[in-house]
């Protein structure tokens, strides 16, 4: 079974100013004329870490991470202002332009996955091939399942922790509650209800208890951004129009795609893959069987780590000049 590779520091890290307040970290590892490839992190509002750049050979990849706006190393933090999915997009184009890349791979999980998406729809002619994990397409029924009604049946207790914050008069219409609260002037109440929706993410999110990654969504910082930011998204549809990422598979139906989703994913069911995977025929699907939603899973980041070690070999010996 693959493993990480080992982890690496940058060569070069940017700070990137994209519409004010707004100032993105990016920074740049592997091999500098390598095939480059873009790491689109979770959340909206995880940011990314030391282990974002290792599901890459640093020998054959450009490996691109940044933290999106409002989180990470980004500034400032945990704000919403002129923070929605096409702000996004827009940035992701920035850093290809100032990075001097004329096409890339695309690598992202969960809500990377959407992201990635959004950006190939857009910009498919940038686009070598897309490699993506836990899929969520932000359509009403994703959203319902995990934040107001349906995961709630796999995880009583842990829901009970998650809606302790938000009075019983308003649990009808919880992303409209836990908006009002993390959007508030009440510091106290913020932090006290980030961390419950961090914390009920972090629970749902592996097969097996993982401590680590509970810990990893409640420290404070990153529970800030992660809660704001995912509520800012889900209570406006994530800014997408209904069905929109389905709807337009078919500007990217021609790139080379790998899916992989873990079977007990709690937080992005198996059957965003499988819609995803119908509306691309050319993609490969792959169904980890004992793996919920994280890539640090062990069977999520062996189908990944193979993914970018397969995509790297099609499109190097496709263009043997880079090779």
């Amino acid at each position: 079974m693959q493993t990480l590779f080992p982890q690496i520091k940058p060569y070069a890290r940017h700070e990137l100013a994209v519409d004010g307040p707004h100032v993105l970290y990016v920074d740049e590892s592997g091999t500098p004329d390598g095939l480059p490839v873009v790491f689109i992190h979770g959340g909206p509002g995880s940011g990314c870490d030391a282990n974002s750049r290792c599901y890459f050979d640093p020998g054959v990849y450009r490996i691109i991470t940044f933290d999106q706006r409002g989180c990470g190393r980004s500034t400032p933090h945990a704000s919403l202002d002129r923070n929605t999915t096409w702000d996004l997009v827009a940035d992701m184009e920035r850093i290809r332009l100032f990075l001097n890349i004329e096409k890339w791979v695309l690598f992202g999980g969960s809500w990377g996955s959407t992201l990635a998406l959004a950006y190939a729809q857009s910009h498919a002619e940038r686009v070598h091939g897309l490699i993506l994990r836990g899929i969520f397409l932000a359509r009403p029924q994703e959203i319902e399942w995990f934040y107001q009604a349906g995961a709630s049946r796999i995880f009583p207790d842990y829901w009970q922790d998650y809606i302790a914050p938000i009075p019983e008069d308003e649990r009808h219409d919880l992303l409209t509650a836990f908006h009002k609260r993390l959007t508030g002037n009440d510091q106290i109440a913020q932090m006290h209800t980030a961390k419950a929706w961090s914390s009920w993410e972090g629970r749902a999110a592996t097969l097996r208890p993982n401590p680590q990654v509970v810990e990893r969504f409640c420290d404070p910082h990153r529970a800030l951004s992660i809660a704001r930011i995912e509520c800012h998204y889900f209570v406006n549809n994530a800014f997408l129009e209904p069905n929109q990422l389905l709807r337009d598979m078919h500007k990217i139906a021609h790139l080379p795609g790998v899916i992989v989703h873990g079977r007990y994913d709690m937080i992005c069911p198996l059957d965003n893959a499988w819609a995803l995977h119908q509306a691309w025929p050319g993609s490969e699907l792959q169904v980890i069987r004992e793996a919920g939603h994280v890539a640090s899973e062990p069977g999520i980041t062996d189908a990944l780590v193979r993914a970018t070690e397969q995509m790297a070999s099609s499109l190097l010996n496709l263009q043997p000049d880079e090779a």
